[in-house]
């Protein structure tokens, strides 16, 4: 028996990822510890010029912030990160990610995400790992952690085998390396979170978070 189809195809996923990544240039790696952070944190980003978050499962939060930004903040493209299996990638689903990240691979995760209208964007941290979403259709994936993966060098040795595959390196990319890392041309984005102090976000300093978010993209300009 041949499996169900996707419903919407690996090639339009990977197209959605690109858009996304394109315009956020720079994804933070969100994890809510208070109910009561969310909206002036995706604010405060968003001020600063950020237009996707990941909002990751790490805390009871997580799926809770996902269904606030979706109905309150509609602009921004809000998805889910550390997913670490198909229950977690149903229950994003279900909280209205837009798009799924994983800090690794499992075949079952892979598979169940093929035939997810949603994107996902795998964690790897080397060769192997990119082969076992290749051969299921995915090209683009999150090395991570980037820095001690082996970071802008790894990065520029995985494009001789895999030209099709882009990246979004993630741990440990900050202000001092984020543009050796975007002036790779198989990087479309770059995670982080050194904008998200927690000692800011406990005291409320969102325009702290908005100036360091906004030197950030300078950066890139």
């Amino acid at each position: 028996m041949k499996s169900p189809q996707p419903t919407v195809s690996m090639a339009d996923k990977v197209a959605l990822i690109d858009s996304l990544c394109a315009k956020a240039r720079i994804l933070p790696v969100i994890t809510i510890a208070r109910e009561q952070d969310v909206l002036p944190l995706a604010d405060a980003l968003a001020a600063g010029g950020l237009t996707a978050l990941e909002v990751t499962l790490r805390s009871e939060f997580g799926l809770k912030a996902i269904q606030i930004l979706r109905e309150q903040r509609p602009e921004l493209c809000t998805g889910a990160g550390t997913v670490l299996d198909r229950h977690m990638l149903e229950a994003a689903e279900v909280a209205g990610s837009q798009f799924i990240v994983t800090p690794g691979v499992t075949r079952d995760l892979l598979e169940a995400s093929v035939h997810s209208p949603i994107p996902l964007l795998p964690g790897i941290s080397n060769a192997s790992g990119i082969m076992e979403g290749y051969c299921l259709g995915y090209r683009r994936f999150k090395l991570f952690p980037a820095e001690v993966s082996g970071g802008v060098a790894a990065i520029k040795a995985l494009g001789g085998p895999f030209g099709e595959v882009k990246f979004c390196p993630t741990g440990g990319v900050g202000p001092a390396n984020i543009k050796s890392y975007m002036a790779l041309k198989n990087v479309m984005c770059v995670g982080g979170s050194w904008m998200l102090d927690p000692e800011w976000i406990k005291n409320g300093d969102w325009a702290r978070i908005q100036e360091v978010t906004a030197q950030g993209l300078a950066l890139l300009d």
